[in-house]
Order: C-alpha cells, then structure tokens, then sequence
C-alpha cells in the first residue's frame, strides 16, 4: 500500500481504512443437535402430533409483536408480494430509504418490509420404518421480517427475522455509516457521496477511529438487537436452550484512497484497468488473498472487470473470496470480501489451557474472530495496491523509456543501455515485477527461478545461469530500477523501476500487438 501512496503521493490526500457491509448471522445452536428440538417441544409440553400449531401460534407472536413495534413508532408495515432486488429494479434497501426521505425520518424505526423467501426450517413428519413422529429439518418457505432503522450509533442498519422455527435472524451494519456517526461526534468535518466518504478535514483520529470499530465486542450490541424483535428468547432460555450465537456470514473491508479530485484518479484510472486485466494471472490472484501457489489446489480462480455508471470495476476472485477495486467520484477504493473465513489462518491458545504454543488454525466465522478479519482483509488490499504501484501515468512514463535506452551509471560504473522491446528485456522486467517479490524482494536465486523455468541439466549451465543472473542485476542496479537491502543479499524494486519497467512491458506484449492488428485489418 505505501508503494501506492509514494508514487502518487502528490495527488493523494488521505486514506480511510475500515469495515463497509457486514452481515451477522444469529443461529439458536441448541436445536440442532439430533433430538434436540424434539427436547424443546418435550419441554414446552408441546405433543410432536401439535407441534404444527404449535409452530403457527409461534409466528403469530413474532408477527404481532413485530406490528406493535412498528405501531408504537407510528411506522409503515408493507408486504412485498413479489421480489425487491437490485435486479429487479428497486431493493428492499432502497424502498426503506425512500421512505424514510418521504416521512423525514432521522432516527429510530424506519418501516418493516414483510416477504415471503426460502429458509431451512424445522418440521414433524411420520417415519414410516420406525412408525413414530419425528422432528425433521427441511427446506420450505415462510414469513421473514425486514426491520430498517437509523440506530444512534450505527447509523442505517437493518434485522432480518425469520418467524418460523429455527427463527434465525441476520443484522446487518455499515462499518462507513458508523465512521460519519463518530466523526460527527468527534466535530470532523467530511463529505459523503453514496457510501464513499471523499473528503476529510483532519485525517489524524480516522486511524484511531477505524481500529476501534475493528475491536467492537459485538456479541451485546447483537444481544440487544435480537431481544428487541424476537419475543420467543425468554421461552427459549427457560427451556434450558442458550440464545443465538453469532457469527460473521459476510464482511467487506475497504481501503479508500482519496484523490484530490476526479482528473487525478481518472489520469491513472485506464491504465489500472489494462493492467490488472491483461497482465494479472492467477498466481497474482492468490498472492493478493494471502496463498502461494500449489500443484494440489482445486478451485476456481477468476479475473473480471465490469463498466458501470459510477466507473470501472475489476474483481478477482478466489473460490467464495475476493478482492477488487474500482472508482467513484474522487474515490480509488480496493476492497476484500470474505465470505468463507477458512481459507485464512488465525493464532488460536489451547482450549485445555496447558502450556502448548499457540498455533495457526483455519479462521472460523465466530464474531471473536472480527479483529482478525480486519487484519486478513487490510493486508489483501494493501497487496493488491502493491501490485497497481507497478502502473503509472503513460505520459510519465515515456522519458523512462528514453532512459533505458542510454547507458546507465546510477551506481558508478557505466552500464549498457537497455533495448526495452527485446523480448529477453520484456522477460526480465516481467520477471523482477513479479508479485513474488512485493514484499521480501528477490535474490539472485529467486529471479533465476522466473528467468529459467526448467531445471538446469549440469552444474556448468547451472554456474552460467548465476552469473549471467549476477551481469543481469548489476544492468538493473546501474539504471537504478533496482536497489539492494542494507546488510543483506537481497534487492528490491525503487520507485523509478516500477515507472519504467511496466510501460515496457506493456508495449511489447500489449500496445504493439493490438495497434499492429489494426494496422494489418486496415
């Protein structure tokens, strides 16, 4: 990410690091257990042969309670007959928003949207082997609760309730709409467009803000929500079943970086979208989401941009996770969606407290595990930022050009210019910009590995393999594209090496061919 920052340093006036969308999920894990809603209704002293009306009384209570929340805060309550999606041309969340302009409604209650959707739910079916009732779990569909609202603290959210048993209920918050809530509180003066915050006064406490949102203990605020809408909790707890425990079903963590204006980000916008389309694999793609390459790995691993009306989207996607960036107004805003937390590792203590180190274990959903998520997600983007620090201006980038094909001396001794279309130029640029050496940079080895994929046949050829490696680096160093780390064998990119080996890349394996094929179709 500072690469990033550095090169565009001068069109750059501050970046905002937090939580966007993220939904909770509140399961009743007691009743899932074979047997254990079976308990449950035993405990209630419902019959299995009355569990059906037992289940109607149930959602009636929901139902009502529901309603009566809304009428003490004097509150629409509307059923959606058909479906209310971005797709279908006006959402849930856009249907509350508009009510909520049209009553002026600033805080509190905003209205509840009813609708009917798919759920997995529980049933009482005959079991014709045994010739008993049983509980049984079973998809079908039932009644489901939108609840929008304006919470002092949060801001815009909303609970979904699903009124027929598990009863399970997902909140959803917006980490940007609890940031303006606190720089309200705090006197900081911002402006918003859509959900993006463009301009900040005073950048020094959104740090310090952003990593306290990372470390909210959410379990109470949820607590407090579900209390509020599901009258069932009590019952529930009497008949010896624990409340909901919850967990993270989707997050979304955004690094926006903030232009000065809209010319600046658009003067770099168009060559971000090539790149990261044309010269990103999929090795980039796992690199980002923190996996290295493996011959074993079995998934899917996609690239895809998309033209909007607010600008240009580029996703890459790995399995159920992903990271992508695109723009709005002065907004360059990358962003990690986690959907399966699996595939990352979290630093877990023994649960038998004994004195064993800690050790790495797949990361779970559990919302203890939210900080961790900040911490997964910022690192992705600030990888991803790393990898687009290689793209610059291509106005700028032309003199670099000239540069290359002069002699270089930026270590002392005069070394040979660079011929920046021959293709074995284009091979070494493309190898010392590889998103392997982003981080800890690259030894001779390491850039000997990219230049010669198959395996050296003898020791001669392995010996004139370092040394031309070795003429290679020292060509690099003398044009100053490369600089070695103090005190160590290991070198690494500057930043006038990021600004003219991309662009010659570019033009040998992109430019050329495509305005060749147009010359050669004229």
């Amino acid at each position: 990410m500072n690469s990033f920052l550095e090169l565009h340093g001068l069109s750059i006036s501050g970046t905002i690091n937090t939580f966007d969308r993220v939904i909770f999920k509140g399961h009743l894990n007691g009743f899932f257990p074979d047997g254990a809603f079976g308990r449950y209704l035993s405990r209630r002293g419902i019959l299995l042969k009355d569990a059906g009306r037992f289940f109607e009384a149930e959602t009636q209570r929901i139902r009502d309670h529901v309603v009566s929340l809304a009428a003490a805060a004097g509150r629409p309550v509307e059923y959606l007959a058909g479906s209310s999606t971005h797709r279908s041309g006006m959402s849930k969340e856009a249907r509350a928003r508009a009510i909520a302009e049209r009553d002026g409604v600033t805080e509190g209650l905003v209205c509840v949207l009813s609708v009917v959707e798919p759920c997995r739910s529980f049933a009482v079916a005959p079991n014709r082997q045994t010739r008993r009732l049983e509980v049984v779990r079973r998809p079908r569909k039932c009644l489901h609760y939108y609840l929008y609202l304006i919470n002092p603290e949060f801001g815009w959210m909303h609970l979904r309730l699903q009124t027929w048993a598990p009863f399970e209920i997902q909140i959803y918050v917006n980490g940007r709409e609890w940031l303006a809530r606190q720089m309200d509180q705090a006197g900081i003066r911002y402006r918003r467009s859509d959900n993006k915050i463009t301009q900040v006064d005073d950048f020094g406490p959104i740090t310090a803000l952003c990593e306290r949102f990372a470390h909210t203990d959410w379990p109470p605020v949820l607590e407090r929500q579900a209390t509020l809408v599901n009258p069932l909790l009590p019952d529930i707890e009497r008949a010896g079943f624990p409340g909901y425990w919850w967990v993270i079903d989707q997050c979304e963590y955004a690094s926006d970086v903030l232009f000065t204006d809209r010319a600046a980000l658009e003067a770099i916008q168009g060559d971000l979208v090539t790149a990261a389309v044309t010269a990103l694999g999929a090795s980039d793609v796992l690199h980002f989401l923190g996996r290295k390459p493996h011959p074993a790995f079995a998934g899917e691993v996609t690239i895809d941009s998309k033209k909007r009306a607010q600008g240009c989207r580029v996703r890459f996607r790995l399995k159920a996770n992903a990271v992508k960036f695109y723009d709005h107004a002065n907004v360059f805003r990358v962003e990690t969606t986690i959907n399966n937390p699996r595939e990352f590792k979290v630093l877990r203590s023994p649960e038998d407290a004994t004195d064993r180190p800690p050790r790495w274990c797949p990361m779970t959903k559990g919302v203890a595990n939210f900080w961790r998520y900040a911490e997964v997600a910022h690192a992705a983007n600030g990888r991803l930022l790393n990898t687009l620090a290689r793209v610059h201006l291509t106005g700028e980038a032309t003199p670099e050009l000239d540069a290359l094909c002069r002699p270089g001396t930026a270590t002392g001794p005069r070394v040979a210019a660079f011929n920046p279309i021959h293709p074995d130029t284009a091979n070494l640029f493309a190898a010392v910009l590889s998103g392997d050496f982003t981080i800890n940079g690259f030894r001779n080895r390491d850039l000997q590995g990219k230049l010669y994929p198959a395996a050296a046949k003898d020791a001669a050829e392995t010996k004139r393999r370092t040394h031309r490696t070795s003429r290679l680096i020292a060509k690099l160093r003398g044009h100053g594209l490369i600089t070695r780390v103090k005190n160590s064998r290991l070198y690494r990119l500057t930043a006038r090496g990021l600004k003219a080996m991309w662009p010659a890349v570019r033009f040998r394996r992109i430019d050329f061919p495509s305005t060749f094929r147009e010359a050669q179709a004229a």
